[in-house]
């Protein structure tokens, strides 16, 4: 048998290197986030299984303050978007 393709709720297949959105909460608020899919991964807990992504957030994101760094985040799968194909250097 063969994998799955992972999607977004649009069908947009989430994939390494293409960018996605998603909320995160800072402080007392909630952002939309622009980041960079590095790996895609699942995993298994109370019998279901569930896909979650390593990201690296781009810098760009909504609300007043920027983010103070960009470390690796591990997210849900179902809390993402896909906007576009990461740029190549």
């Amino acid at each position: 048998m063969s994998k799955a393709r992972l999607t977004d709720y649009t069908g947009a297949e989430i994939r390494p290197d293409v960018i996605v959105s998603y909320a995160a909460r800072r402080g007392n608020r909630v952002t939309q986030v622009e980041a960079t899919v590095l790996k895609t991964l699942s995993r298994k807990s109370a019998g279901r299984v569930t896909p979650i992504l390593k990201v690296r957030p781009t810098g760009r994101e909504s609300g007043i303050s920027g983010r103070k760094t960009v470390k690796i985040q591990t997210i849900g799968a179902e809390h993402a978007v896909v906007i576009g194909d990461a740029p190549q250097d």
